[in-house]
């Protein structure tokens, strides 16, 4: 039985005196890459901030391999919707960034040769050179991911970092994500709003419901990969039952709002 990455128990948050978290529970085994899917607005991303130390934990429990997120968060990396890419430094000197912020200890020379290696896992091993200005958006996205990875994380926490790009890009990003994950072995917890995407990635889709947000359902995808939902009829049944949850959530909203 594989040990438990991240774990989130009965977790409650209030911000700005709005309930945010109402007993927020689930857990990612190590290994696991599990989706967080839920309407707009309705704190995936703010699991993540939790798990990262980010935001502090005000009831309940959020643990990273055993360790509250303030003891773990070294063993996290995250990968933004934005690349956050300093654009006066070259794509290598990005992708070592993180190891001289968290790591200044590690010489420089061993920085860029660990950036090295990541980018050439996500494809970009000739384009060290190049200025964020010269690269494409997915390109970018993956120069942030090799960021990430150069930290060897014990989990990498994703939060819609393919939102901003074309259909074509997404969908080539989709596949090497997965194809790293399968490579590297590491935890990954991916914030997502798309139905599809959730299918493609995941071993399993924590569906979160509208504020007060709690954990609407917890969806298994145990067909093989690489996934095709349009023919896949596995894929097909799970995708109708996340639109009838969706469509549930919303029916609730609507009734909530008339009936203020």
């Amino acid at each position: 039985m594989k040990q438990r990455a991240i774990s989130l128990s009965k977790v409650t948050l209030k911000l700005g005196g709005s309930e945010i978290y109402r007993d927020v529970s689930f857990d990612v085994a190590e290994g696991e890459f599990v989706c967080l899917l839920g309407p707009s607005g309705c704190g995936k991303s703010t699991a993540l901030r939790l798990i990262g130390d980010l935001l502090p934990v005000q009831g309940g429990t959020v643990q990273v391999e055993g360790l509250s997120p303030a003891e773990g968060w070294e063993r996290t990396a995250f990968v933004f919707q934005s690349p956050r890419l300093l654009p006066w430094k070259t794509a290598l000197e990005n992708a070592a960034f993180g190891l001289a912020m968290r790591h200044p200890e590690i010489e420089p020379a061993d920085r860029l040769a660990r950036a090295q290696r990541e980018l050439d896992h996500v494809g970009l091993g000739d384009d060290g050179h190049k200025m964020p200005a010269m690269l494409s958006g997915g390109e970018r996205q993956r120069v942030s991911i090799a960021r990430a990875l150069a930290l060897d994380p014990h989990i990498i926490l994703m939060d819609e970092p393919f939102s901003a790009l074309d259909h074509t890009t997404r969908t080539r990003l989709r596949q090497q994500i997965v194809d790293l994950w399968e490579q590297t072995g590491k935890t990954v917890l991916f914030v997502t709003h798309d139905i599809d995407e959730a299918l493609f990635l995941a071993d399993r889709i924590v569906v979160l419901s509208n504020k007060p947000t709690r954990v609407e359902d917890i969806v298994t995808v145990s067909a093989p990969r690489p996934r095709d939902a349009d023919a896949s009829p596995e894929l097909d049944r799970l995708r109708q039952r996340l639109i009838n949850i969706f469509e549930t959530l919303e029916g609730r909203e609507a009734a909530g709002a008339l009936a203020i």
